[in-house]
């Protein structure tokens, strides 16, 4: 099973993407702590897309823009308990424009998780698509 975070990038804005240009930028990073029952696997980032900017003339920066997803595999351990389980995650980024940087974020975000004895159902399988 997997968990999408997915990053809805206002228009007119960037932020980088995990793997950066340089050291000193700040790459999209997503942690979790899992509760009881639960085990996470390494989190998928997207690969960027290089494009340049007023405030980085000579190099192209990779960066997401548009809609991004994250994906983070979960298990549910034999352990979890039942019905309605929150993962809490936190979601840092840096959003640009085209001249300058908003200061770096940590967004906090909750997953939630419905743990049943019976089979798995997707809440959107359109974010889980194979290609």
């Amino acid at each position: 099973m997997e968990i999408a975070v997915v990053m809805k990038i206002k228009e007119g804005f960037h932020v980088n993407a995990r793997e950066t240009t340089f050291d000193y930028l700040i790459p999209t990073d997503l942690k979790a702590e899992p509760p009881a029952g639960f085990k996470l696997g390494a989190v998928k980032y997207p690969k960027g897309a290089l494009q340049k900017f007023n405030f980085a003339k000579d190099q192209a920066l990779n960066v997401y823009s548009d809609t991004v997803i994250l994906l983070l595999p979960v298990t549910v351990e034999t352990n979890a308990p039942l019905g309605e389980q929150r993962i809490p995650l936190k979601l840092r980024y840096q959003a640009c424009n085209n001249e300058v940087c908003l200061p770096p974020v940590t967004l906090p975000v909750d997953a939630v998780i419905h743990v049943s004895s019976g089979e798995s159902h997707p809440s959107h399988p359109e974010l889980f698509a194979k290609p």
